[in-house]
């Protein structure tokens, strides 16, 4: 459900104020400046998908601050990316000033100061989200802000093209397709931090960051059977194409790592106390196994014997065996264990 204002109903005696409190409402705790003498009327329709809240804005000339005091003030980091269609704006930050005309894309830091004059009417579309959720380093961030990125060429055009839709086609997006319409945004956004840095930066530490905190996600929640691909992908704000290309680095799949987690969970527990009252079946549904003959095809795939023999065997007699993860390309092996390890 879009939130929307507007001030053409108010005297413009009163827009000033109700503008002031609608844009640090939308956006962070800010000071506005109209620059005409009778304010003309303003809008603000604001959409949420995901992490990422979707701003669009027409208004007259007006100068935006974010103070220090604001800023100490206290709220989560976030990140705001506009998209400019009409009437330029001067940026600054960090240190630099730069002029954004209509297709260009700037970055703001809400958690250092900032300045936004437009001295003419505009509109903008704006892209708010939390810091965290844009895997880029501190660095290259840093040295990106209030620095229009031209959405005419490149990898810019690339992403101002998707934003531009997402903007347009947010009010009919339902709340699972809004979500990983938002992980794809911020995913090329990424993408356009990555080939804007104008450095060679190694992609090992980035991919194993957020493979480890996609791996520690799924083991935290394992025991949902509803767990997927799609599922994690939006949780740790990605998409499901890159979310893959993160395993495949590692020469295994997103279900078959979660497949031999269960397992090895399993195969323990088969041979604790908790087995004779759960039973079977019911050590493979506390693991996320929603299907009993599901879970004794993938056991005894990977350990070379079915679930109840491995349960009354006992440990000591067991020979060595391979936790396989069958559904790697060519069979590969995901991962070599002792049974019972």
């Amino acid at each position: 459900m879009p939130v929307s204002l507007s001030t053409a109903r108010l005297s413009a005696s009163d827009r000033a104020a109700s503008w002031h409190e609608a844009a640090s409402h939308a956006f962070v705790p800010i000071v506005v400046d109209l620059l005409e003498e009778v304010p003309s009327p303003g809008a603000i329709v604001c959409h949420q998908l995901g992490p990422v809240r979707i701003t669009k804005v027409q208004a007259a000339p007006q100068v935006v601050t974010r103070s220090r005091r604001m800023i100490a003030d206290g709220g989560p980091p976030s990140l705001i990316l506009s998209l400019q269609e009409r009437g330029t704006a001067l940026k600054e930050q960090d240190g630099r000033e730069s002029v954004v005309r209509p297709g260009e894309l700037p970055i703001t830091d809400t958690s250092r100061v900032f300045r936004k004059k437009m001295e003419e009417g505009f509109v903008f579309a704006s892209f708010h989200f939390p810091r965290a959720a844009l895997d880029v380093s501190e660095r290259d961030l840093r040295a990106l802000t209030a620095t229009p990125f031209s959405g005419t060429e490149g990898s810019a055009a690339l992403v101002a093209t998707y934003l531009s839709r997402l903007a347009r086609e947010a009010e009919v997006l339902d709340e699972a397709a809004g979500r990983r319409a938002a992980a794809t945004a911020l995913d090329l956004l990424a993408l356009l931090v990555d080939d804007r840095s104008r450095r060679s930066r190694p992609q090992a530490p980035r991919s194993a960051a957020s493979l480890e905190r996609v791996k520690a996600h799924i083991l935290r929640n394992l025991r949902d059977p509803d767990l997927s691909p799609s599922t994690i992908a939006e949780a740790n704000f990605m998409s499901v194409r890159f979310l893959h290309k993160l395993f495949q680095r590692e020469g295994t799949t997103v279900g078959g790592w979660i497949r031999t987690q269960r397992l090895e969970r399993c195969s323990r527990d088969l041979l604790r106390p908790v087995a004779a009252e759960l039973g079977v079946a019911g050590i493979a549904r506390r693991w996320g196994f929603a299907n009993s003959s599901h879970f004794s095809r993938a056991f005894r795939a990977a350990y070379s014997m079915t679930p109840r023999d491995w349960q009354v065997g006992g440990e000591p007699a067991r020979c060595p065996s391979v936790a396989r993860d069958t559904s790697a390309p060519g069979g590969r092996r995901s991962g070599t264990r002792t049974a019972g390890a």
